[in-house]
């Protein structure tokens, strides 16, 4: 009997191939360049209190679904912050400083990427401005200022918090530390990206297990992107990309299925707050476009559970703290693994080695209590 469709019975909501596809090494780390993902990974591993974050594994979800391995980078143990976001916006301003002095760092948020710039402002005794949306919770908000930064709260979404971000920014002469970029700014958001493709760095030395297939979760593109370059860099061999979306904002999907940059109209809100955004941002768009095997989006519906099932291993035998925007890809996976005509097309077999990246732990401590509680029901 497949137990996985009788107690996992999750589907996914869109899949698309992409058939655009070719993976160029020389490319990715011209997009991302390769001496700045070795500089990232020098600097950062120098800081003090810095560790390697765990590979587990998820061995109960890997015999449910029979596959060889399906690895889970915890991000939550990721410095005092809980989030793969400390690698990227701390990184940055540390390079922007060495450049600017005394400047006033300013940047639109979701939650974890403020905590990142607000900690590396702090980390450099620098002025910090925090922009934030009317959806960003309290919660994140409280975490933002522990850090001593500014919060300015915009009404709208995060588009709108980033826009006022930029015109304030440009008013006050403040440096603008962000991980979107567009056609007048793309370093700052590469130096981020490439903070970001330290965890590859991480997992090529803990595991001598070839990664046939990593699950990469997307907003604006930012994390996948610095994955990409990081497998580009790092990986002798090439696993396939899927990357996973909330199925209200599947930007990156959309983008690839028309094969240009699309921006979508988000209706409501996802649960994933930090992967709700409707334009993917220039530079992962350069590295996905064509890296990307295939895209998946998906519902909000089993993220408590997922949220729950880390906690209470019902994954593994560890006990993981991972918040809404680390379940995607353990959703996605069983989504696919469910369905038999993508799982061959895929090839996701008995002998695959599966990577998801548990991107944030308890971040936001109020949310994850909720989805704890309501996925145990």
């Amino acid at each position: 009997m497949n137990h996985s469709k009788k107690i996992y019975n999750w589907k996914f909501t869109k899949f698309l191939i992409n058939k655009s596809f070719k993976f160029n090494r020389n490319n990715i780390l011209s997009d991302i360049p390769s001496n700045m993902l070795r500089d990232a990974y020098k600097t950062i591993s120098n800081w003090k209190n810095y560790n390697v974050t765990p590979l587990l594994k998820l061995d109960k979800l890997q015999k449910n679904l029979n596959l060889n391995n399906i690895f889970y980078k915890d991000e939550s143990k990721r410095f005092h912050l809980k989030s793969f976001k400390a690698l990227g916006g701390a990184y940055a301003v540390e390079k922007i400083s060495k450049v600017k002095k005394n400047i006033t760092i300013s940047s639109a948020t979701a939650g974890n990427h403020g905590r990142s710039v607000a900690w590396g402002a702090q980390r450099l005794k620098l002025r910090c401005k925090i922009f934030v949306s009317q959806f960003v919770s309290e919660t994140r908000v409280s975490e933002i200022k522990k850090f001593g930064a500014e919060v300015i709260r915009v009404k709208g979404n995060y588009e709108d918090s980033l826009k006022e971000c930029q015109r304030l920014s440009k008013k006050n002469n403040w440096q603008i530390i962000q991980d979107v970029s567009t056609k007048n700014y793309k370093y700052i958001p590469q130096l981020t990206m490439a903070g970001y493709s330290i965890m590859i760095k991480e997992i090529a030395n803990q595991t001598n297990q070839y990664i046939t297939h990593i699950f990469l979760q997307a907003g604006v593109g930012g994390l996948a992107a610095g994955m990409v370059a990081g497998v580009a860099k790092y990986f002798k061999r090439i696993p396939k990309i899927i990357v996973v979306e909330p199925d209200r904002a599947d930007c990156v999907l959309q983008s690839i299925k028309v094969k240009k940059l699309k921006k979508i109209k988000i209706i409501k809100e996802s649960l994933m707050g930090g992967m709700s955004c409707n334009e993917m941002s220039l530079v992962p768009w350069q590295v996905l476009k064509k890296s990307t095997n295939c895209c998946v989006s998906i519902s909000d519906k089993n993220i408590a559970k997922t949220v729950a099932g880390l906690r209470d291993k019902k994954f593994s035998k560890t006990s993981i703290i991972g918040g809404e925007c680390a379940a995607p890809g353990v959703i996605a996976l069983i989504g696919i693994c469910n369905n038999v005509k993508t799982k061959k097309f895929l090839n996701i077999n008995k002998n695959s080695n599966i990577l998801v990246i548990g991107c944030e732990g308890n971040a936001d401590v109020k949310l994850y209590k909720q989805l704890l509680s309501k996925g145990r029901k």
